[in-house]
């Protein structure tokens, strides 16, 4: 198991979870079909120019309309997949079975990572999306602090013929609990990465590919969050465009948020404290907003 060495006041809480994504969009009708037809999705509300989809009353996206905007440009930096973690196979089951019948065009790949079992699809609008199931954390390899993951094949028709049961197909599992368990981030290089999610934000490194990729994560998890340079690397900060609007993080207490705000100005970062959330934005403005119950 994956021990934590540094003291609680320089990492993130270990019960840290993700929190919604937030995507800007340009047709909000659109994709929140593909969201909730798709994807399959409950829509949680929808009020105005903004939708909230999640399942079992938990936000996963919010889909916020930005008709101004346009596409961000190749090469950009911002997201490369917002990462839905369904409980059971079955579920995931229906959920791919789901993306087969609606929208098979937008399926890009699939693999088994050893922690977990991943599908993976790009929305209407370009946003990258995978939908996955986790390995009991007894199953999982950890190394000096690194845990053992891979690309592996992973038969798409094959896991539906093992999991796709009658409940799934009869819809049964709509209600059945997913969340985002991680969000991949495209950004410029992997060093600055490394100091502002693990240095500063309070992530522990769980992995890495060379100058390619970091890994992070809290509490022991394969990864809450990942930044690679596959197709942003020497990005500089964001301009304005459609695609990522912010990422949440979900920490457990007044304490732990309190710990983080003094951990990112003390590392240089500007920090919009209101009282009850942190906001603030990484080195390529991707935004971040850390909140707690009850602060």
């Amino acid at each position: 198991m994956h021990e934590v060495t540094a003291t609680s006041g320089e990492r993130l809480a270990a019960d840290t979870a993700m929190g919604a994504v937030t995507l800007l969009v340009g047709d909000l009708d659109g994709m929140t079909r593909y969201y909730r037809d798709v994807v399959t999705l409950d829509v949680l509300s929808a009020e105005g120019d903004t939708v909230e989809l999640g399942r079992a009353g938990r936000p996963v996206v919010v889909l916020r309309h930005e008709p101004a905007l346009r596409a961000a440009t190749p090469g950009s930096a911002g997201l490369f997949h917002t990462a839905i973690l369904f409980q059971t196979q079955e579920a995931l089951a229906a959920a791919l079975y789901s993306v087969a019948r609606n929208a098979p065009g937008t399926f890009t790949g699939s693999a088994d990572h050893l922690v977990s079992q991943a599908f993976y699809f790009t929305d209407p609008e370009g946003n990258g999306i995978e939908l996955y199931w986790d390995r009991a954390r007894t199953a999982w390899s950890w190394t000096h602090g690194r845990v053992e993951m891979d690309t592996l094949f992973l038969d798409p028709n094959g896991f539906l013929q093992e999991h796709l049961t009658e409940r799934a197909l009869a819809g049964d599992t709509a209600g059945d609990a997913a969340s985002v368990g991680h969000v991949h981030l495209s950004v410029g290089d992997v060093a600055t990465a490394r100091a502002f999610y693990v240095d500063a934000l309070g992530f522990d490194e769980t992995a890495a590919l060379g100058s390619q990729a970091v890994f992070v994560s809290a509490g022991g998890y394969h990864h809450h969050m990942a930044m690679n340079v596959w197709n942003s690397r020497g990005a500089g900060p964001r301009m304005p465009a459609l695609g990522l609007g912010r990422v949440d993080l979900a920490l457990p207490d007044g304490d732990a948020l309190g710990a983080l705000e003094e951990r990112l100005r003390h590392h240089g970062f500007a920090v919009r404290d209101d009282g009850r959330t942190l906001a603030f934005d990484d080195p390529w403005n991707n935004a971040i907003l850390a909140t707690s119950p009850g602060r």
